[in-house]
């Protein structure tokens, strides 16, 4: 089977976070997440990489939109990835954590 996409929302178990192996900036990885009321567990990071956009208010600087994590799961190979700001005027604005696909 290949790529699937989902684009589902993600919630992160907090208490798996390691704060001690989080690079200045990014957000802690959580080993386990819940995922369709369903518990996930984090084997392996395989890849990070990081998207950049222009900012908002006109500046020319860059900044850091997402934090995009390819991981070896329970459930397969996923692409996750943590929104640095919450979505506005949508109904999950207040997700951060977000499956993009699974193989």
């Amino acid at each position: 089977m290949g790529e699937q996409f989902i684009s589902e929302a993600i919630q992160p178990v907090t208490e798996t976070c390691d704060f001690s192996n989080a690079a200045p900036g990014a957000p802690c990885l959580p080993r386990e997440f819940v995922w369709r009321k369903k518990k996930v567990e984090v084997l392996a990071v395989i890849r990070t990489w990081r998207e950049t956009g222009p900012c908002h208010h006109g500046s020319p600087e860059m900044y850091v939109r997402k934090h995009w994590y390819e991981i070896a799961t329970t459930e397969g190979i996923m692409k996750i990835y943590f929104e640095r700001q919450p979505r506005k005027g949508q109904a999950h604005s207040k997700e951060r954590w977000w499956l993009f696909s699974i193989t």
